[in-house]
């Protein structure tokens, strides 16, 4: 069996390594986002006070529903998750749009 890649082969090789995958860029934003926004605010809930994380707070008029507490937490994190895997699978589909094949 020889170690070398026939042209043929290797055309569809670069092909398929040249294609971002759209699901994967949205997933791992997703995750990011959600994960990232998700341990901000239980880091500040855990942390306590009187009014912890009025600036964090502020994300709640763009994420209906959100707010510093452990149910805000897991609010935020499914919008942040929605929204970062919007981004990441767009960002993946123009790539695979503008990239030379």
């Amino acid at each position: 069996m020889s170690d070398t890649l026939t042209p043929q082969e290797l055309q569809a090789l670069r092909k398929t390594l040249a294609r971002a995958n759209e699901q994967g860029w949205g997933i791992a934003f997703g995750l990011l986002g959600g994960l990232g926004l998700f341990f901000a605010t239980i880091v500040l809930v855990l942390k306590g006070g009187p009014n912890p994380g009025p600036h964090l707070s502020l994300i709640g008029m763009y994420f209906p529903g959100y707010s510093v507490t452990w149910v805000g937490g897991v609010v935020g994190f499914v919008y942040a998750f929605v929204s970062g895997y919007a981004i990441g699978r767009t960002i993946a589909v123009l790539y695979n749009r503008l990239s030379p094949r």
